[in-house]
């Protein structure tokens, strides 16, 4: 049997600097990133005394880009690491990158760029249909430029620009955390009696895809009447740039009247089953988090921020949460009584795969102004440090 190492490969558009990386999703563990590492093939006539720079730049967009007039932005920089691309470095090598040096040859140098524990995960913000540009969000930009030093402009012509992800998984199954249950209660004013209305789950995480069982048991020692229900998984976003930047919407939204009325005195216990997936419904709808995109591959609904520090999180740029809520509607003049249970939503961990022996190398290739480099502007790029 013939195996093929996976690699993704593009070509700055003057053919002299060709980045290869063995992948474009980067696993964020909570307390470490995975390294991001790659061979660089560079023309050697070409470099002529001048030096190879690698970046990866984390760019969130906050606003509309057709917004942007008279010098306003709505898109911050940071550059999260950085460093000189050195033939000196070919030294403790990933497998990966041994295979590809031996297959490119001694004008391959490889790279390894190791980004800050608190670097926030990927993410985008759907747009609206009539939007146009880049939609809000955190992207990453792996970035080699040609340069006399790391200050120096790049150039488009000597520039490979790739999209990479910084993605969360679900913990292992033995943190599950413990089964979620609230009760709430509504007295009323001028009449006896109480409602009261319990909510629990079957466990904290799921994973994308998975059926979400909401047990309600509802009780009804007041003198009025219960109409119908309504359960709903909403997704929490909060733009951590805004003071007020913070926002709910629906995924899921179930309307019931089954076992309603509840007459006073009455009793209800029913399990409601729904499964939170990006469909029809929710793929054009204005503002929803999706996880963060690469090129034309298809996206998930966002999964939710987890952070080892909860003080950090103004660094975190747009932070995701979901949560379970259930309504009662009791008419018009008696309001209602709504009770709510957060939730973990993430993808599980892939179970780890050992490398194949490269027979050959499938290549995945990117043109030099694809996707990858929208909205690098090399000319009006301003970078901010960040710190480990």
């Amino acid at each position: 049997m013939v195996y093929a190492l996976k690699v993704f490969k593009k070509t700055s558009p003057n053919s002299k600097v060709t980045v290869y990386l063995g992948k474009r999703d980067y696993i964020d563990n909570i307390t470490k990133i995975e390294s991001v590492d790659g061979v660089a093939l560079i023309d050697p006539e070409y470099l002529k005394g001048r030096k190879l720079f690698g970046q990866i730049v984390c760019s969130f967009r906050y606003g509309r880009e057709e917004d942007e007039v008279m010098g306003l932005e709505f898109q911050k920089d940071l550059l999260m690491a950085s460093g000189e691309i050195r033939a000196s470095q070919k030294s403790d090598l990933t497998k990966m990158q041994e295979r590809l040096i031996k297959k490119l040859g001694g004008n391959a140098f490889p790279f390894l760029f190791e980004l800050p524990k608190n670097a926030p995960p990927s993410v985008t913000l759907q747009p609206g249909p009539e939007a146009q540009g880049k939609p809000c969000g955190v992207e990453y930009f792996l970035r080699i430029f040609v340069g006399e030093s790391m200050d120096d402009r790049a150039h488009k012509r000597s520039t490979v620009s790739m999209g990479i992800r910084v993605i969360q998984f679900a913990p292992s199954q033995g943190q599950q955390g413990r089964q979620p249950c609230t009760v709430v209660r509504r007295d009323f004013v001028l009449s006896p009696g109480d409602l009261e209305m319990e909510i629990n789950l079957d466990k904290q995480l799921y994973h994308h895809g998975d059926p979400i069982a909401v047990n309600v048991v509802i009780q009804n020692r007041s003198n009025k009447t219960v109409k119908k229900l309504r359960a709903q998984v909403l997704q929490c976003i909060d733009v951590c740039l805004f003071e007020h930047g913070s926002y709910k919407t629906p995924v899921v939204t179930l309307d019931t009247s089954e076992g309603c009325p509840i007459p006073p005195g009455g009793t209800l216990h029913r399990t409601y089953t729904m499964t939170p997936r990006l469909g029809a419904a929710v793929t054009d709808r204005h503002g929803v988090a999706l996880g963060g995109r690469l090129r034309d591959e298809d996206t998930e609904l966002a999964s939710t921020t987890l952070m080892a520090n909860p003080d950090d999180r103004d660094g975190f740029g747009i932070i995701v949460t979901y949560l379970i809520k259930v309504r009662l509607f009791l008419g018009a003049l008696a309001g209602e009584l709504v009770g709510e249970l957060p939730i973990i939503m993430m993808h599980p961990k892939p179970n780890p795969k050992k490398l194949p022996r490269m027979d050959s190398v499938a290549f995945e290739t990117f043109g030099s102004n694809s996707v990858d480099d929208a909205g690098q502007d090399l000319d009006r790029m301003k970078l901010d440090n960040v710190d480990e």
